[in-house]
């Protein structure tokens, strides 16, 4: 097989990410034999011009923990959304000219859109935020919109809304029933970790989300789901926003081959 487009996911680590498998069936049952997927994980940032260099078939990213937000200085050029947002979780690379041009997207926010919507639509008024890196980014942006209020969780930093772990309490926890987790703990293969919130007060009203799809239930999720809560793992909205970046991607190739 001679492979005419490649494309790939950056991050560190990767053992978790579902995207080579899902694009290697996405082009098998396409019959897109000349496209190719592979993971790409760097250990730092910076490696990435290298890896653009070294892979000239390379037209499409990725983009997974923890580069979301400090890959924006390596880009040429960002979408309104993403740059509204200040996170990138695609890029499209341009090599029509001398040096690859690169443009940042931002595909978490119609995969977490779609992806909650599909349960709660916009029933929920008040909305915690547990983790404040690139990912929580992209959800602030959807749930400031459908709530009336939101929150986000950090360990490490406080300030305008937001609040250390430390402060959820029950009153907190009652008033704040959806509870969305945008940090890796719990994820394979520590699968005992969660955040550290105070689980008693959950209820049967709350709903919890977690962006972690591996394993399928997570600590978190488990131990909402012992205490009556609604859950959804980060299944679908990885495929919601993978379709999405296709669909940039194939976007971008059209025009470059039409110019």
């Amino acid at each position: 097989m001679v492979v005419k487009k490649e494309f790939g996911l950056i991050g560190y680590p990767l053992s978790h990410s579902f995207s080579r498998r899902f694009f290697k069936e996405k082009f098998n049952r396409e019959g897109l034999h000349a496209c190719n997927y592979i993971n790409h994980p760097l250990m730092n940032i910076r490696e990435l011009p290298d890896l653009i260099a070294t892979h000239p078939k390379l037209v499409g990213l990725n983009v997974t923990i923890p580069y979301k937000e400090t890959v924006i200085p390596y880009l040429d050029e960002m979408d309104i959304l993403a740059e509204e947002i200040g996170a990138v979780n695609t890029i499209t690379i341009d090599r029509r000219m001398d040096k690859p041009r690169l443009k940042g997207f931002n595909t978490d926010v119609i995969g977490f859109t779609r992806a909650l919507n599909l349960e709660v639509g916009s029933g929920y008024r008040k909305a915690l935020i547990l983790g404040t890196g690139g990912a929580s980014k992209a959800i602030f942006h959807v749930i400031k919109d459908i709530c009336e209020d939101v929150l986000l969780v950090s360990a490490s930093r406080t300030g305008p809304g937001i609040i250390s772990y430390s402060e959820l309490d029950e009153k907190i926890i009652s008033e704040f029933e959806l509870i969305v987790n945008t940090t890796p703990l719990g994820a394979w293969p520590e699968l005992e970790a969660c955040p550290p919130i105070p689980y008693e007060f959950l209820t049967e009203n709350h709903y919890l989300f977690d962006l972690v799809y591996n394993p399928e239930v997570t600590r978190f999720l488990l131990m909402g789901q012992d205490r009556g809560a609604r859950i959804r793992n980060g299944m679908k909205m990885l495929e919601i926003q993978a379709e999405a970046s296709w669909d940039i991607w194939m976007t971008a190739l059209q025009l470059n081959d039409n110019s």
